[in-house]
């Protein structure tokens, strides 16, 4: 007999435990709270999207649409990908949904799970889930730098060591593409010490270069020509002021001239937060930065934009290895033992009566036997217990222990709830 199978889930995909929920929860909970003073709200976008947003929005030469787009054919024959990212499904639904005529800036933040098909290692999955912040209509410099503070304070709220931001330009389509000619010629010299990828990126957008994490190829990357260097006057003023708009909050930040993000989108200011770990390692929690072309390229009218993008998972790993903990979830301080179907009915009903005073309880309905069920509530270190048999049932009472005494009174069930709420608050 052919032996059974035990399904698991896809390689890279994961369950989020109840453990885990606490963090994911904490997390959305003070990313809302922080955005909702700053006047975003919550969007919402399709997890499956048509994969030219991306090879549009994010860019054909990218690893992200090249390698790692999960993609599937409807039987229509539409071409759908699950989105891999975040930023390009907000702005066809800033331009689909008409809110470029709305008043602007349209502020707008979202939390929800992603997908890339990549190797998967610690903190990083095929489907992960991130939060993100956009900004649309604004091209003023002091909303990237109050960008880049939002989601400082954010991580901040996670009590998260030795926060950094580093922080560059890409210019724009007046300056780029003078430097990435000088980037050509550069790294051409020097192609055959280049992995196999940097080589195919040499020819479509050596940009990308720059974004390699292989070792031999950072070392080429040391030296090469900095952006910095070649901005056209309207990109330096910019990246200017919004470096004096950071001195002014004070952020901790450095210039990286090599930072370029892996998305074709951005414009002028890109950005990156790391925090630090126990070993000293400076992990990325945060990258974002300007993008005032996109929504054009996706059909809409010019619309400047700036925004970002936090990944969950490797944020629940750092506060765990910073062993940060969050108070303790409200427990039961009543369990409710019954004996028979009578005393299950009626459980029902009590159960409902006291959430209804937001008194929390525990129960074990399905059990029959009481020393069972008071062993529970002794564990569970609940204040009392209430014992429903067919007597107290058809006597339309209760018994109530307090568990710490052990002393036993009987209580009518038409005043036990407003009776116990009164013992608690003692």
């Amino acid at each position: 007999m052919a032996k059974k199978t035990r399904l698991q889930s896809p390689t890279g995909m994961h369950d989020i435990l109840p453990e885990d929920q606490k963090y994911f929860q904490k997390i959305q909970d003070v990313v809302r709270q922080v955005a909702e003073f700053y006047q975003f709200q919550k969007i919402d976008t399709p997890i499956l999207e048509d994969a030219d947003l991306f090879s549009k929005g994010i860019g054909l030469a990218t690893d992200i649409v090249s390698k790692e787009m999960f993609l599937l054919r409807t039987k229509g024959g539409d071409l759908l990908a699950l989105r891999p990212e975040g930023t390009a499904g907000v702005a066809r639904a800033f331009t689909e949904q008409g809110m470029q005529n709305l008043p602007q800036p349209v502020k707008l933040w979202y939390f929800g799970p992603f997908f890339r098909y990549e190797h998967p290692q610690a903190g990083r999955f095929r489907q992960f889930w991130q939060f993100g912040l956009e900004i649309f209509g604004e091209s003023n410099s002091v909303i990237d730098a109050q960008t880049i503070q939002i989601f400082y304070n954010i991580l901040k709220e996670f009590k998260l060591k030795n926060l950094t931001v580093e922080i560059n330009s890409i210019g724009d389509s007046a300056c780029r593409p003078y430097y990435k000619k000088l980037l050509a010629s550069y790294f051409k010299s020097r192609a055959s010490a280049l992995c196999a990828d940097c080589r195919r990126r040499l020819k479509e957008n050596p940009l990308r270069i720059l974004d390699c994490k292989d070792e031999k190829c950072q070392r080429i990357v040391t030296g090469s020509p900095q952006i910095i260097d070649h901005l056209c006057e309207p990109c330096h003023r910019h990246f200017k002021e919004t470096l004096e708009y950071l001195d002014e909050t004070g952020l901790p930040y450095h210039l990286n001239p090599y930072l370029v993000r892996g998305l074709d989108y951005y414009t002028k200011t890109v950005f990156e937060i790391y925090a630090e770990d126990d070993g000293g390692r400076q992990n990325a929690l945060v990258g974002g930065g300007r993008y005032d072309s996109l929504v054009r390229m996706l059909g809409g009218r010019d619309t400047p934009a700036v925004g970002g993008a936090a990944g969950i998972e490797r944020l629940v790993q750092m506060m765990k290895s910073e062993a940060i903990r969050f108070p303790r979830e409200a427990a039961p301080q009543i369990f409710i033992s019954q004996l028979g179907n009578l005393a299950r009915r009626k459980s029902l009903k009590l159960i409902e009566e006291f959430r209804q005073k937001n008194i929390y309880v525990a129960e074990s309905l399905g059990r029959d036997s009481l020393k069972a069920q008071l062993r529970q509530a002794d564990k569970l270190g609940v204040r009392y217990s209430l014992i429903l048999g067919q007597k107290e049932v058809l006597e339309e009472t209760a018994l109530v222990r307090d568990m710490a005494s052990g002393q036993q009174e009987t209580i009518k069930l038409d005043k036990i709830v407003q009776d116990l709420e009164k013992k608690l608050k003692k």
